[in-house]
């Protein structure tokens, strides 16, 4: 008799299914981030508008559930180059920049699925540095620099529980990045007001602690 309950309340065990994610679990992912600028500007000496180049980078985000299905997240990466060109001159600068961002998750589901889709809303601020001219247009154009920029960020995503611990991702970022484009055109001081309202694309793999 104590042998079958004993076989029982292990194969009961066995068959419990794992929390994919609950309440104080700290989940880290890792994996390639796109991002890409959805950009405008105002007319940039009747060169038209900049455009901003995509650029890929290794993406981090560090998350913690609250509840089982309330999160926070910090999404983090390692820096982002970015040509900027107008038309009919091509490339003319460089910018580089990191867009920490921290928003609050609402995981649906069950805490034992392995699909766990979520949504999440939050801010974004975005540091630009090393901002340089790679064409000055023969000397007129000198000392670039870009404002840095608080915004709106918006996020979908899905994990899928692979074991107790790993798990493979996929989501979605929105983030509202403005900044302003300051330069002397000659002797002239010139603000361009840009938007750059990119588009994050990340594929990763996570590890939950």
């Amino acid at each position: 008799m104590n042998k079958m309950l004993m076989s029982v309340l292990a194969a009961s065990l066995l068959s419990a299914p794992v929390m994919a994610h609950q309440a104080g679990d700290i989940i880290v992912r890792a994996g390639a981030v796109v991002v890409a600028p959805n950009e405008s500007s105002q007319d940039v000496a009747g060169f038209g508008e900049f455009q901003v180049s995509n650029n890929t980078q290794l993406g981090l985000n560090f998350g913690y559930m609250i509840t089982d299905n309330v999160a926070i997240e910090l999404l983090a990466a390692t820096p982002f180059s970015h040509n900027v060109s107008l038309l009919g001159v091509g490339k003319i600068a460089e910018t580089k920049h990191l867009p920490p961002t921290l928003v609050a998750q609402y995981y649906f589901g069950d805490p034992a699925s392995k699909f766990r889709p979520y949504v999440g809303a939050g801010v974004n601020f975005t540091n630009f540095f090393d901002n340089e001219f790679t064409n000055d247009l023969g000397g007129a154009l000198t000392d670039l620099s870009l404002s840095n920029s608080w915004g709106f960020a918006a996020q979908a995503g899905i994990d899928y529980q692979v074991n107790e611990r790993w798990l493979v991702n996929a989501s979605v970022w929105y983030a509202q990045i403005d900044t302003d484009v300051k330069f002397n055109l000659g002797a002239d001081p010139v603000t361009i007001k840009t938007d750059i309202d990119p588009w994050v694309y990340m594929v990763s793999v996570g590890y939950v602690f």
